[in-house]
């Protein structure tokens, strides 16, 4: 395939595939929000809406009205899941919810702070739509709810024994890296570098180890490596995807250093991720070689691979390194040859680890519309960005 080729390929998949899949199927006309919980054909299967996907649907359409196309019928979609959050999403303290019945009503406590991490993405995306401040006032002081909740995120919900084996998770700390850009126009200059500065040094410093190569999942408060199962586990995706967070930061900030820093991390998480004998990367792996306890461990997962995607295409735009390339290639190969839904539309999300769909669901409690279309559109834009530039380089030779 032909450059042009691929990004025909991805620009077409989004608006012509995966977005009205979710125009068509996940709409709430009675109660507001939307559905994700759809089966391979788009029918809904159950009713329960989980808020941080709520979030991710606002986001979506917002972004996509932002970006590409001034859409009423995407602003109109992402509003309604708006209204539908601001009216049942939150406790009396500001905290998000993880799940609610279908016409509103608290199911699972605020016990996950990507809940809440995803509706300051929402609503700040949508207020930059709308210009509407009560959204930006949403989205602000769910942020500074997450920075001040930040060391302990389920708090009162934590079921760890205090004192007995303390550890930070890397999953927090890798998100604030993209959060923070995603809202900047709304907050103070000292606290945007202040979050970049501690989310770049956590993420390439202190969860990365370079006699590794990886980044781990869990470490000890002090940076130490713990010797147990949560602290041997390596989730290969969440480790790919922080590096197109990071090459974004090093754009932003014109760091060349960090930008090939995040270019080679990117490429040794992906050899030691990478499935040498049936293709694929793998979801967990235990850092010493020991049966990592996740029984899901050698699944595919339709995220992992659509996020390695677009750090590969983004460290070849910035670096022309060659083997970005190379792997971009390989791991396009395979994802498109196993996960889109030429019948029925969207993405498969479930491969067992032989590459045959274990789960023909296309929305769950897990899966919604957020990496396919934020991936579809992300690497759309940088193969765009990619030929521009070879483009430019031919002009000036």
């Amino acid at each position: 395939m032909q450059l042009n080729d691929y990004q025909r390929l991805y620009q077409d998949n989004l608006l012509n595939d995966v977005i009205p899949f979710w125009l068509k199927n996940s709409i709430d006309n009675e109660f507001g929000g939307y559905f994700t919980c759809l089966d391979r054909k788009g029918s809904v299967y159950d009713t329960d809406k989980f808020v941080w996907l709520q979030a991710r649907q606002v986001w979506c359409f917002s972004m996509l009205y932002n970006r590409v196309e001034k859409k009423q019928e995407w602003l109109d979609f992402a509003i309604q899941g708006a209204e539908f959050l601001k009216e049942h999403g939150r406790d009396d303290a500001g905290n998000w919810y993880f799940s609610l019945t279908r016409e509103g009503k608290p199911l699972i406590q605020p016990y996950n702070i990507f809940s809440d991490c995803f509706a300051t993405m929402a609503f700040g995306q949508l207020y930059q739509a709308t210009g509407i401040k009560e959204y930006a006032d949403i989205a602000v002081e769910t942020f500074l709810n997450i920075i001040h909740r930040k060391d302990n995120p389920k708090g009162d919900y934590n079921k760890a024994f205090p004192e007995t084996r303390p550890l930070k998770s890397f999953a927090l700390p890798m998100i604030l890296c993209n959060l923070v850009l995603e809202i900047e126009p709304l907050l103070k200059p000292g606290l945007v570098e202040q979050t970049m500065e501690s989310g770049i040094r956590a993420v390439m410093e202190e969860f990365y180890r370079p006699d590794l190569g990886l980044i781990l999942e869990h470490i000890a408060p002090d940076g130490s490596f713990s010797d147990s199962f949560e602290g041997r586990l390596v989730n290969p995706g969440h480790g790919l995807e922080s590096m197109w967070f990071i090459m974004d930061l090093a754009e932003r900030s014109g760091d060349q250093a960090l930008m090939r820093k995040a270019v080679d991390q990117t490429l040794s998480i992906l050899e030691y991720g990478w499935d040498k004998q049936y293709g694929g990367i793998f979801y967990f792996l235990d850092v010493k070689g020991y049966p990592p306890q996740q029984l899901e461990w050698d699944q595919k997962l339709w995220w992992v691979h659509i996020e390695t995607i677009i750090s590969l295409l983004k460290g070849y735009l910035h670096t022309g390194d060659e083997r970005c390339w190379q792997w971009f290639e390989k791991v396009h190969a395979y994802t498109w040859a196993h996960f889109p839904d030429d019948e029925y539309g969207e993405w498969f999300g479930y491969l067992n680890r032989q590459g045959e769909v274990l789960l023909s669901l296309k929305g769950g409690k897990w899966k919604g519309c957020f990496h396919i279309p934020r991936g579809l559109y992300q690497c759309w834009k940088t193969l765009e960005a990619i030929a521009e530039k070879k483009a430019n380089t031919l002009l000036q030779d």
